[in-house]
């Protein structure tokens, strides 16, 4: 194979995902192996980084084994976003990392959050975005208060992308998009907010475009001597990974979390979403949801049956059954609603339900979180779109997709890779390599669609009862999660 190429890799929560595409836009390969996640607490979630490194090495060597990669041209990484390891001025890490999901920074966070007036949040962010426990300023000072030990020998706090890309290459770098709640509309460091949490901004990593060629892979891994490019946080590689980039597109990204996605120039200040700085004249307005496939991987564990067999018990019901109401905050909720402190719960239940029940009860919940994230983001964005283009594993089942299709009320068009993120990734690395004019032209290479799914009219009265009930039932357990957590941590 002479074929110029490029390898995307996407470093998710669960599993990387990696990808071999021909500067053409054609996938020879991929690959995926997944890593553990421990929980040794409540509100503790943390991986081990040498577990990234691990399987992004496992990759390339697979890509070197099973192809001729003479054409090999560069890596693109992207990652969870929020997810933060400590390393040392050898790039070793100090501390297992603290995982987005991770909530032990809720009460510093919200101490931070408490310093930050409303006109400093629009003048930074476009938005009154908070700080919540997964900002890198609450991990920060969290560190600095309970390990001064680790604070002390810290050169930077970075994301997995940024800590494979430091083993691989021997630099360390950032870009501006996954710093998200640390930079301004100019993708400059906010030095007030910085200022919050003393010495922070010392360990912060430069600023590098998400095309710019860090370094090269070297010597004694394989794939030596390959650029490497910075990349982006998972939510924009798989933005660029189901093709949106255009105005008035939009998204719907499903992982172990899910992630919403509109694009559009225009600003509207709203609680709950994220408007991300203009970047190549793309403005996204984005809600990520805590839980989404991770609902489903929860309940497979707890009912001992793999989540294909949880579909097929989905599809198998009518949808005129009555089931349970459920509502998917299994370790708190981002958007819109920003509580680490409210609890899952399943309403409704009688004796006569069984697992079938409970599968479509959990599908419908994170429609449910999907659609009250899709409403906030169209406020944001004063924008109400038609398509929803969509990827991720989360995608997999035909019946999910419906239900959600149903809920939403929109049609949902999936893209034929289950890699949208690491497809993105790949889409960088060959506009970083001058392969296309940019990310989004490449991507439009690389991108197939092969489903689509349209709702059904009938089924929307059904669907907006049970969003009324989900919303009333949030606001009337909110009080009562805030005090069962708190008397448990």
């Amino acid at each position: 194979m002479s074929d110029k190429t490029v390898i995307g890799i996407d470093i998710g929560t669960t599993a990387i995902k990696a990808v071999l595409v021909t500067g053409a836009g054609t996938q020879l390969g991929h690959y995926v192996e997944s890593y553990p996640t421990a929980r040794p607490a409540p509100g503790i979630v943390e991986q081990e980084p040498d577990d990234w490194i691990r399987v992004a090495i496992q990759a390339l060597a697979g890509f070197e084994r099973d192809f001729d990669l003479g054409g090999l041209q560069a890596i693109g990484i992207c990652s969870q976003a929020n997810t933060h390891v400590f390393i040392d001025r050898n790039a070793t890490p100090l501390a297992p990392a603290i995982v987005w999901q991770d909530l032990r920074c809720a009460d510093i966070a919200a101490e931070l959050d408490g310093q930050v007036g409303a006109e400093s949040r629009i003048a930074w962010w476009g938005a009154p975005l908070p700080i919540d426990a997964s900002h890198c300023l609450s991990r920060m000072e969290w560190m600095r208060r309970n390990r001064p030990d680790i604070w002390g020998r810290s050169r930077a706090v970075i994301l997995p992308k940024d800590y494979c890309i430091a083993r691989l290459t021997g630099e360390v770098a950032a870009d501006a998009i996954a710093s998200i709640g640390l930079v301004d509309g100019q993708l400059n460091y906010i030095k007030a907010l910085l200022d919050l949490v003393p010495d922070a901004v010392q360990r912060l990593p430069p600023l590098r475009d998400f095309t710019h060629v860090v370094g090269r892979v070297l010597p004694g891994f394989p794939c030596a001597g390959t650029p490497v490019i910075v990349g982006t946080m998972d939510a924009w590689s798989g933005m660029f990974g189901v093709d949106v980039g255009k105005v008035g597109s939009a998204m719907y990204l499903s992982g172990t979390s899910d992630v919403l996605g509109i694009v559009s120039p225009k600003r509207v200040p709203t609680p709950g979403v994220a408007a991300f700085p203009t970047y190549q004249e793309i403005t996204l307005h984005a809600a990520p949801i805590q839980s989404g496939g991770a609902s489903l991987a929860w309940l497979s564990r707890l009912l001992g049956r793999s989540i294909d067999e949880l579909c097929v018990l989905a599809a198998a019901m009518s949808g005129q059954e009555r089931i349970p109401l459920f509502i998917p905050h299994l370790d708190g909720e981002r958007a819109p609603l920003w509580d680490p402190f409210a609890r899952g719960i399943f309403l409704g239940l009688d004796s006569s339900m069984g697992p079938a029940h409970l599968v479509r009860s959990v599908m419908e919940g994170v429609a449910y979180s999907a659609q009250w994230a899709l409403e906030t983001l169209e406020r944001s964005a004063d924008s109400s779109p038609s398509i929803l283009n969509c990827g991720g594993g989360g995608f997999a089942s035909d019946v999910w997709n419906q239900i959600r299709a149903d809920v939403l009320g929109r049609t949902l068009r999936c893209v034929r890779s289950a890699d949208a993120a690491a497809t993105g990734a790949a889409a960088m690395a060959l506009a970083g390599i001058g392969a296309a004019g940019s990310i989004a032209d490449a991507a439009s290479r690389i991108v197939q669609f092969e489903r689509e799914f349209r709702p059904d009219p009938a089924r929307r009265g059904y669907h907006e009862v049970r969003m009324a009930l989900l919303k009333d039932s949030y606001a009337a357990t909110q009080d009562i999660s805030r005090r069962h957590v708190t008397s448990v941590l």
